[in-house]
């Protein structure tokens, strides 16, 4: 497992090679998860010669550094790795809070990002109750950890289908939670309630999009998906049935033939 000391972190990170021309891959893990949630995408991406490049978030898996103050520093920590591993531009993708973290990405250092994927994510400033929710999320965490916390979060993260056919993805989504380190997960909560807006970010995004979603995702329904798809001009939506918040691991073929194909049409 290589590492990357930045200016204010060390991000662990999977570093999958390039073996031909197409464009490098750098995808962001969700809240409360690890790197190994892109496990079938950076599988997949890179047998077909793609470079994926695959981190831990500062404060989650192996990775360390003052806790994050908002997604800002998230998104400056991603710019470090690239320029660590001279990636010049990218496809950046990420999932729920790491789909946040692409657009406070490309709102922050908009000429790196070559193509983007949003899954299962949305773009509107968090409400004054919401970031009331999270404060006291982050409070109880580090409180009592994360094993109940992680407990309760899990039928709201896979869908019953997947629950009831596939359980080794819904027990490894039980383990990346509980294994999340509470300081981490916490630092995150509370940056996320401070997250500005990003639908004026969106609106002028000129690189291809791709938007995905669970069609059972309770967090951020279809609908917040479309109108993902409506910011974004010229983007593309994809909804992946009986799937809850993470149709990259529920509906993995799906979801990567869904990538895959729209790689294809940015080279």
């Amino acid at each position: 497992m290589p590492t990357a000391q930045l200016a204010a972190a060390q991000l662990a990170y999977d570093d999958h090679a390039r073996t031909g021309p197409d464009i490098p891959v750098l995808l962001v893990h969700g809240h409360p998860f690890d790197r190994s949630m892109w496990d079938p995408q950076a599988a997949y991406l890179a047998a077909r010669g793609h470079r994926v490049v695959v981190p831990d978030l500062r404060g989650y898996g192996h990775s360390s550094g003052p806790d994050a103050t908002g997604l800002d520093t998230f998104a400056d920590d991603l710019i470090g790795l690239a320029d660590h591993l001279a990636l010049e531009t990218f496809a950046l993708g990420g999932l729920s809070m790491g789909g946040q973290i692409v657009m406070q990405t490309v709102r922050d250092h908009p000429g790196r990002v070559a193509a983007l994927l949003l899954a299962d994510t949305f773009a509107e400033a968090e409400t004054p109750d919401g970031a009331k929710a999270r404060e006291a999320a982050a409070n109880r965490v580090l409180t009592e950890g994360m094993a109940t916390y992680a407990e309760e979060l899990l039928p709201k993260m896979v869908s019953p289908t997947t629950r009831r056919e596939n359980p080794k993805v819904a027990d490894h989504v039980l383990t990346m939670m509980q294994n999340a380190p509470a300081n981490g997960a916490a630092a995150a909560l509370r940056a996320r309630a401070k997250r500005p807006d990003y639908r004026q970010t969106l609106r002028e995004v000129t690189v291809p999009t791709l938007v995905v979603v669970g069609s059972e995702d309770e967090f951020t329904p279809v609908a917040d998906a479309q109108l993902l798809h409506q910011l974004v001009p010229g983007s593309e939506l994809a909804v992946l049935d009986n799937a809850g918040h993470l149709p990259n691991l529920e509906r993995a073929a799906e979801f990567n033939n869904v990538l895959g194909r729209f790689l294809d049409r940015t080279k």
